[in-house]
């Protein structure tokens, strides 16, 4: 069984575990537990009514948060010639192509978003099995597989987050770091629960979203009512 400290303890207390909380409170109390020595994330977590394993009830998508995340992105560009220059000018922490593949496909990941180029997919269909389960294949859904790398790059280091429902019905997403004011989060908030209740697949029945929770890293995490969400 989990032991937590007594930091841990004191906010568990300060939490109505039988409250839905109204968006507003949840993101004052969450800042206000967020107390550790080092900048929290907040993080997101919405409960899905729907069944991932069937292919038209997934959830998948990215949005640009109006206030960012608070985390600075890492972008590799997977690019050749004219392409590649315009990553490189759009501020791209990376670009290549044959070379970061084989750096890849040696262990390296230093990095936190990938984008290429559509002409490129033939090689980095190589990485799948490496870069997949982390996350980090390029995908025409989310924005990261297109010609336009100048867009991509600046969504992403504007504060573009991608989202994905796990096997779980669950979708996890950062909102924002605990030195952002209360209003900062609750426009990221707003956009975040928006964005999830548009993407509402066509094949799911009843109550879609089922329940609602913000946490910091180090704090219990706060339930929101779902009927206030959007």
């Amino acid at each position: 069984m989990v032991k937590h400290g007594k930091r841990y303890q004191e906010a568990v207390k300060k939490v109505d575990k039988d409250t839905l909380y109204d968006p507003a409170d949840a993101i004052r109390l969450v800042k206000e537990l967020a107390n550790a020595k080092f900048d929290e994330t907040i993080d997101l977590a919405f409960r899905l009514g729907i069944d991932p394993r069937h292919a038209d009830q997934q959830v998948r998508g990215a949005v640009v948060l109006p206030h960012g995340t608070g985390k600075s992105q890492k972008v590799l560009v997977f690019a050749k010639g004219p392409k590649a220059q315009e990553a490189e000018a759009a501020g791209a922490d990376f670009v290549g192509a044959d070379d970061l593949v084989a750096q890849i496909q040696g262990g390296w990941f230093g990095f936190d978003v990938a984008v290429a180029t559509p002409d490129m997919m033939g090689v980095v269909g190589k990485l799948g099995k490496l870069l997949g389960p982390k996350g980090l294949m390029p995908n025409p859904k989310v924005g990261t597989v297109t010609m336009d790398v100048t867009k991509a790059i600046n969504e992403i280091k504007a504060g573009k987050v991608e989202y994905r429902v796990e096997k779980t019905g669950i979708v996890h997403v950062i909102i924002g770091k605990a030195s952002f004011t209360e209003e900062q989060l609750m426009e990221n908030f707003r956009t975040m629960a928006e964005t999830i209740n548009k993407a509402k697949p066509a094949g799911a029945k009843g109550q879609y979203i089922k329940s609602v929770a913000i946490s910091s890293t180090m704090s219990p995490a706060i339930r929101i009512s779902p009927l206030k969400v959007v």
